[in-house]
């Protein structure tokens, strides 16, 4: 047993009885997996609000139900997204198809970041509760806990999303099992003084609007309220997410999103009045949640208080390390999304042998593990970071719904109430943004934008290389018009092959002008060395054809021909030709194989690959392309294969 095979598990085969069931999410692991994202927010989006306040805590019942407001509202936006876009609706997929690919880069960019800061504040948040519950001397091990704890989640997302999953569902339901009891709790104890509370709220609104004037009370309720607007980070995964769902993909996602915002909208809810029924001011060291736990549990007689205290917080920090599941599972997702449109290298929507997007995974895991230790796992400085990128998703996608749904007006019968529904949403995730922006962008919120900024250059910076280069192999196509190959392969004449002549095996990608380009340059550079032509193709399953066994079915089909018509053209010329196919996660790994087979049945075999050259490479351009042939031609050369690459320039 290999490392690899021991740390991230076997290969999975294509060929897997029932593989789509097998790695698709119901569900309820779906509200695990991508839900968990927004409901760990709980552990400190309602912290963040309360404190903001200062000393007029009776005033969180208006953020309290502004919050449920703002859930409430998302998640009826987001469920008709995943009505629309059933194969997957994230912010940079919608953005990019009701508005323009611009729109989408922008969303696409700041979500992804977004998704960043998703995993480096759950698991400092993660620590911060666990921590809490140690000695003050034990603060010093915190930030290498945290950076551990990207590590670990790194490779358990490197074995698949349902293996990742599936092992934390137990701690996910004991956290829900003990913060609905908390707050039960609360509420229960406290009922005979709900009175006496809403005459307090009723008070200190009176004082304070007399003090500060309304404006000064609406500044107050503002700040608090986009101080926890991270409480709303984690709706959007399940949009994103949907490839990842078991079918009825729509109505699984519907179901999930329901199973979120309701859990949410009472968790947020719930511990801001408990945290005002007790009277939960902030401690060194510790949550407010331990705080209000600790409370709690002081009159209780016995073990049982402090064991649920550990209980309770010991889920809080599980839940946020699940939480960070979200970056990992829907990142590397709109990262694979972007690549597939040339946004980003293409190597971003490679599988791995287990069906995950594991160059994605690794590039959210370092940024992560980079962030912790640039903030030193600051949950305070991370809230400042966080939470405006994704309002700039939020926002941009519901634009993009609102203006759906007003061309479809004389088609779509019910348009005005789904056209209410994203316009409402529209203006309060806009009205979100713009505060949020207001508030910290001074404090922090600048070097979000920033970073932000840049990573949109780069993408328009890659898109304009992939353009010019896609130019020049356009010209190479001419040659596709010229070679006049019908599509329909089956009726042309076939000259067998003779297996002891001359063969020249020729790696094609496609029926397209690079693969003609090096078809013609053998016989050119060659003479008429070689009698038999043998065609390989692999295709390569990625993130935008992993969806089901039809798609898989329709690649395979899609190479075959391909294939069949580079065939027919060698036979029109009187050469014996065939082809061989395949499709794979691992396309040089499985060409290695087919050519390995091939030089077994043609003793005389050469192997030729087409390659671009650029009249000027530069590292850019070296790591925007994969370079397989060169990685194929060391290969061959240690497995006694004679491999010929023919280039094709590309000027610059």
């Amino acid at each position: 047993m290999s490392l690899k095979t021991l740390v991230i598990g076997k290969a999975r085969a294509l060929t897997e009885h029932n593989l789509f069931h097998k790695v698709s999410l119901i569900a309820v692991f779906a509200w695990v997996g991508l839900g968990a994202d927004g409901l760990s927010s709980s552990c400190y989006g309602p912290e963040e609000t309360f404190k903001a306040l200062g000393a007029n805590t009776h005033l969180s019942l208006f953020v309290a139900l502004l919050s449920v407001i703002t859930i409430v509202a998302i998640c009826a936006s987001y469920s008709q997204i995943i009505s629309l876009f059933p194969a997957g609706g994230g912010g940079y997929l919608v953005a990019s198809k009701l508005l323009s690919p611009a729109a989408g880069v922008i969303s696409g960019c700041a979500l992804l970041i977004d998704y960043v800061l998703t995993i480096t504040i759950s698991i400092a948040s993660c620590a911060d509760a666990l921590f809490s519950l140690l000695p003050p001397e034990a603060q010093s091990w915190k930030l290498a806990f945290s950076f551990t704890g990207v590590l670990v989640l790194t490779v358990l997302n490197l074995r698949g999303v349902k293996e990742s999953v599936v092992l934390l569902v137990p701690v996910f339901f004991v956290f829900v099992g003990t913060h609905a009891f908390a707050i039960l709790y609360a509420i229960v104890t406290h009922a005979s003084g709900m009175g006496g509370m809403v005459t307090a709220t009723a008070h200190e609104v009176h004082n304070m609007s007399a003090q500060v004037g309304w404006f000064g009370l609406l500044a107050v309720l503002l700040k608090s309220y986009s101080m926890g607007a991270g409480t709303y980070t984690g709706i959007e995964a399940v949009s994103n997410g949907l490839p990842i769902l078991r079918e009825p993909r729509v109505k699984t996602g519907r179901r999930t999103m329901l199973y979120m915002g309701a859990s949410l909208a009472v968790t947020v809810a719930g511990l801001l009045l408990a945290y005002l029924l007790y009277a939960v001011t902030p401690e060194d060291g510790k949550t407010l949640n331990a705080v209000l736990l600790e409370r709690m549990t002081a009159p209780w007689s016995g073990a049982w208080g402090g064991g649920f205290v550990w209980v309770t917080l010991a889920s809080e920090a599980a839940l946020l390390f699940i939480a960070a599941q979200a970056g990992f599972l829907d990142g590397p997702r709109v990262l694979a999304n972007m690549a597939l449109d040339r946004w980003f290298p293409s190597r971003f929507a490679n599988l791995s042998d287990r069906f995950v997007t594991q160059n994605g995974i690794l590039l959210m895991g370092a940024a992560a593990a980079i962030m912790m230790i640039v903030t030193r796992g600051s949950v305070g400085l991370l809230v400042l970071l966080y939470s405006i990128n994704v309002f700039i998703t939020f926002s941009l996608s519901q634009l993009g719904m609102v203006r759906h749904w007003w061309l479809e007006r004389r088609t779509e019968k019910r348009w005005l109430r789904k056209f209410a529904i994203n316009s409402f949403g529209l203006l309060l995730t806009t009205f979100i943004l713009v505060s949020l922006t207001a508030v910290k962008f001074f404090e922090g919120g600048w070097a979000t934008l920033l970073v932000t900024g840049l990573f949109v250059a780069a993408a328009f910076g890659i898109k304009r290389h992939y353009t010019h280069v896609g130019h020049q192999l356009r010209r190479l196509d001419l040659l596709v018009e010229a070679a006049l190959i019908p599509a329909d392969t089956t009726v042309q004449n076939t000259t067998p092959t003779a297996p002891d002549s001359r063969t020249a095996v020729v790696l094609v990608n496609g029926y397209n002008g690079l693969g003609l380009h090096t078809l013609l340059n053998i016989p050119r550079l060659c003479g008429d060395t070689f009698k038999n032509y043998v065609f390989v193709q692999v295709g390569v399953v990625d993130a935008g054809n992993f969806k089901g066994a039809h798609d898989l079915a329709a690649l395979h089909t899609h190479v075959e021909t391909a294939t069949g018509r580079y065939v027919a053209y060698a036979h029109a010329k009187g050469y014996g030709a065939e082809a061989v196919s395949a499709i794979s996660t691992d396309p040089i790994a499985e060409i290695e194989r087919l050519c390995r087979n091939l030089r077994q049945r043609y003793a005389n075999a050469v192997f030729f690959s087409g390659q671009l050259v650029f009249e000027r490479e530069t590292l850019f351009s070296r790591w925007l392309h994969n370079y397989t042939v060169f990685i194929l031609q060391r290969r061959f050369f240690l497995a006694d294969l004679p491999f010929v690459i023919l280039p094709v320039r590309v000027p610059n």
